[in-house]
């Protein structure tokens, strides 16, 4: 009798250290899990941002020089759960085809980010301002780019010779500085810092 309890005790005893051994194990999968949902929510969001985004820039209806502001602020509002106020940005550029000499390539004619002023952002709280990867504005004015002038419209690899002579597209940019819950505490970037969507209209 004594031998089968003893067994049985002992058997419980390994089975509670096995589990207690396998546990964090399980408990940074179900994490890992997790962070890979949230970076897949927060992704697809800042996609259709961009889409959405480049749909109505191209479209027309709304000048950017005077209008490019109430366009990002459109979309932002639509981003929830996101934390976009301080964790996103957006960029606006506008790409033209140019041909010289029988060579075509594409320059920037203007470029708009997400003001400060429109994010409700003072300066006591910390920016969130990636480059944009179309073209880096050295000078800014407010939400407008000031170091492209018409004498000179600095080239781009967006499109390069595949836009007809005077051929305008848009580029729209959206950044997200994701936090992962796991991922960020083990160094692995897998989905971050930034997401980022490039669309073209």
């Amino acid at each position: 009798m004594t031998r089968p309890m003893r067994y049985a005790t002992r058997q419980r005893g390994i089975a509670a250290v096995e589990f207690a051994l396998i546990l964090p194990i399980l408990l940074m999968l179900l994490f890992g899990m997790i962070d890979a949902g949230r970076a897949l929510q927060a992704n697809i969001i800042m996609v259709n941002i961009g889409r959405e985004g480049a749909n109505m820039v191209a479209r027309g209806n709304t000048p950017l020089e005077t209008g490019s502001q109430d366009i990002i602020y459109m979309l932002m509002a639509s981003a929830p759960p996101l934390d976009v106020n301080k964790r996103g940005m957006v960029y606006i550029t506008r790409v033209m085809g140019v041909t010289s000499g029988g060579v075509s390539r594409s320059v920037v004619l203007d470029q708009y980010r997400w003001d400060d002023a429109a994010r409700g952002l003072g300066y006591r709280f910390s920016k969130y301002e990636p480059a944009s990867k179309v073209y880096g504005c050295t000078a800014w004015n407010a939400a407008a780019c000031t170091s492209i002038s018409s004498k000179t419209r600095p080239a781009t690899t967006i499109m390069s010779g595949k836009l007809a002579d005077g051929e305008v597209v848009h580029v729209v940019e959206t950044f997200y500085d994701f936090d992962m819950l796991v991922a960020d505490k083990f160094n692995v970037s897998a989905f971050g810092p930034d997401l980022y969507s490039m669309t073209i209209f």
